[in-house]
């Protein structure tokens, strides 16, 4: 890295990308000026990449910081430089992030947020089943509970499971899947899940989409689970004054986890200490078979 009177320069992947305003404040309260930010994407490229190469991208811009304005973008700049991979779908050019070039040209677009589709660009199959714990409250223990309760179901029915904070509010179960299955037989899967354990537990999980009928109880979101949707990719920043990150966990730490405790700040000591926690996603030994499950609910 070399430095220059406004900017630095980086050279990545065999491209040379300008980084401009390095001292601008993007996390203020939490003291993450760009440069820092882009040092942290560095040091947690490898394992983000490793799930979120080649899916489809859409992020969420802060051109003045987590205290200004944003806006999402799934649609590629024209500004991109040409060696910026893409893929078209429905009519929208996504970026596909596949390496450290074109993470770092993004976040010198003060691109803060990564949120990737649940298939890979050239496919409309699944990577997994995905179910995103969301609290109506500010009590964490209520989500700690409930993904307990998540995982114990899962275990039954022999699918092996791997947690991670959204970097907001909740916690979000991954269990991979064999990649033959449509959104369609995902959602029967996933539906069931979530229906069961708002029946057995009706005091602490809704399946109500709607915010005001909620009330206090934990939503089980299986309906973001579909082609084209997203959610943050692992290892990503969320525009939080904390500068929170998505931090994939051990089942064993589930208990004592809470959000804020995972930030730009404190993950690559925590990466190097433990490696990469979501490496049974991004590259599932034995991605688990729904077969049963789908026949049983064929039969039902």
């Amino acid at each position: 890295m070399t430095t220059a009177a406004v900017q630095y320069e980086l050279t990545l992947n065999g491209r040379k990308l300008a980084i401009t305003n390095p001292d601008k404040l993007l996390w203020p309260k939490a003291n993450v000026s760009k440069l820092d930010y882009i040092r942290y994407l560095l040091l947690v490229a490898k394992p983000m990449l490793a799930y979120v190469n080649h899916r489809l991208l859409t992020v969420i811009r802060y051109p003045h910081g987590v205290d200004g304005k944003h806006f999402y973008q799934k649609n590629t700049p024209g500004h991109a430089p040409d060696w910026i991979a893409t893929k078209v779908r429905e009519n929208t050019r996504y970026t596909l992030c596949n390496d450290e070039a074109t993470l770092i040209w993004l976040a010198n677009q003060a691109a803060l947020e990564f949120h990737v589709s649940f298939h890979l660009a050239e496919s409309d199959c699944p990577t997994e089943l995905v179910f995103d714990l969301d609290p109506s409250t500010d009590d964490f223990s209520v989500v700690i509970e409930a993904a307990l309760l998540l995982k114990k179901l899962l275990d039954e029915l022999g699918l092996q499971s791997w947690v991670k904070t959204s970097g907001a509010s909740g916690l979000q179960v991954y269990v991979p899947i064999q990649r033959r299955y449509t959104f369609e037989q995902t959602r029967m899967v996933g539906q069931f899940i979530a229906q069961y354990l708002a029946e057995k537990h009706p005091r602490l999980f809704t399946t109500e989409r709607l915010v005001k009928n909620r009330k206090d109880k934990l939503y089980i979101d299986y309906l973001q689970h579909w082609r084209g949707k997203t959610l943050v990719a692992p290892y990503s920043p969320r525009a939080r004054e904390k500068a929170t990150v998505s931090a994939p966990l051990r089942w064993e730490e589930v208990p004592a986890a809470h959000p804020v405790r995972y930030t730009i700040h404190t993950m690559p000591d925590r990466l190097e200490a433990l490696g990469d926690l979501f490496a049974g996603i991004s590259n599932p030994a034995s991605p688990s078979s729904l077969d049963p499950i789908l026949a049983f609910l064929r039969q039902s």
